[in-house]
């Protein structure tokens, strides 16, 4: 499938989110429904079954509905499932993990962080030897997908890890939710997290929390917040079908539209197809313009790639932005203190060829830049036939007049 969504419609978001989503999935939110109306509380009601459907996830788990971003939704997880005397260990090698950590210093929980750098998988080792060493470890946390950089974490490795040492598990998936599968009949997760606004192409305004009925009902009196006590919520969610406080009606309403176009996609491997296909596109394009990638391929996910910029004395990213903005493509700076990179994402209602549209704007951008990037890999210069699309004309410059 094929959307060519030239200006002067939206500009396309190439972002890890908030993202470009359906004109159907926006016209949803154009109604209003009562909060405490039977349609909406039933609308809820499948909401919660069907996020659990996309991790094959049964009767022993649950999903709690949380008002904010993201991070919201991490922050009452954090700060309502540790016990007052437990202690959390952090698997950190980005920004959101790091992330973790704050939340935790902010909510006094008491937490120790493994640092592994940014482009770099964590060691399975010194996961093992902290466990061993500190039996005062309650709960293990790690990011599904880091954002800041692209890398995916392999979680079913770690879950295996914290699952022999007896301690629980939390797993922020707020990018790879609904486009890179996830069992949870196969990995020992306690709490997974993730928000409405990424892979799933709904909007800002509500995250989640899947959480193991029989860890979540051992939390009844940990939670160090009023508005995200994430068991109060969940009792509430359970005994009416209503939220605490005011609920984001109209960006549940699109989310529910935007659970309905997932599974007309071909539900999680369907998404993650495209997700895909956009991924591949865009490092082929990306490597003919002369761009290298941050991180190595068997490290890489399929929903955000960071770039490094290239040496090249005309080079400026803040000019190169601005000519890709113009152009009607948004991408993302990059989110690394020491090395120079931007991002570019793959997720949102994006199809190949916004992929293919984004890079003939790119390679706009260098010539107007007076940039001569060369197309080459680890094996030098690679020919022209190779580009899988040099049968397209990728030439489009007179679009982007």
């Amino acid at each position: 499938m094929t959307s060519f969504n030239l200006p002067p419609h939206d500009k396309l978001l190439f972002t890890p989110g908030p993202l470009t989503t359906s004109r159907t999935v926006k016209q949803a939110m154009l109604r209003d429904l009562g909060s405490r109306d039977f349609e909406f509380i039933d609308l809820v009601r499948d909401i919660r079954q069907r996020l659990l459907s996309l991790v094959l996830a049964g009767d022993q788990c649950t999903t709690i509905l949380m008002q904010g971003s993201g991070t919201f939704a991490v922050e009452a997880a954090i700060g309502s499932v540790i016990p007052p005397t437990g202690k959390l260990l952090v698997i950190v090698n980005g920004a959101y993990g790091q992330r973790m950590t704050q939340i935790a210093a902010a909510l006094q929980i008491d937490f120790v962080a493994l640092n592994f750098g940014e482009e770099n998988w964590p060691e399975f080792d010194q996961i093992e030897q902290a466990l061993t060493r500190d039996p005062a470890i309650t709960h293990v946390s790690v990011v599904h997908c880091e954002t800041t950089t692209g890398l995916l974490n392999p979680i079913e490795a770690i879950g295996s890890i914290v699952q022999r040492h007896g301690r629980q598990y939390i797993v922020d998936a707020m990018s790879s939710f609904g486009a890179v599968p996830i069992d949870l009949t196969l990995t020992p997760i306690d709490y997974l997290i993730a928000s409405a606004n990424k892979c799933l192409e709904g909007v800002p305004g509500c995250g989640f929390v899947i959480a193991r009925r029989d860890a979540l009902l051992t939390t009844a009196d940990y939670a160090r917040s009023l508005s995200l006590n994430l068991f109060a919520q969940w009792q509430g969610l359970e005994q009416n079908g209503q939220f605490r406080f005011t609920p984001p009606t109209h960006v549940l309403l699109a989310l529910a539209q935007a659970l309905e176009e997932l599974e007309a996609e071909g539900g999680v491997a369907g998404r993650a197809a495209r997700y895909k296909i956009n991924h591949e596109t865009l490092m082929w394009g990306m490597r003919r313009l002369g761009f290298q990638p941050l991180l190595k391929a068997d490290r890489q996910s399929h929903i955000i790639t960071s770039f490094l910029y290239p040496r090249h004395p005309h080079f400026n990213f803040a000019d190169f932005y601005e000519r890709l903005n113009a152009k009607g493509c948004v991408i993302y700076p990059g989110k690394l203190g020491a090395i120079d990179c931007f991002r570019i994402g793959n997720i949102g209602r994006l199809f190949e060829g916004d992929i293919l549209y984004l890079l003939c704007a790119i390679e706009k951008a260098l010539h107007e830049m007076n940039i001569d990037l060369h197309y080459a890999d680890d094996h030098g210069e690679v020919d022209e036939a190779d580009w899988p699309f040099a049968t397209l004309n990728l030439n489009l410059a007179e679009d982007l007049e």
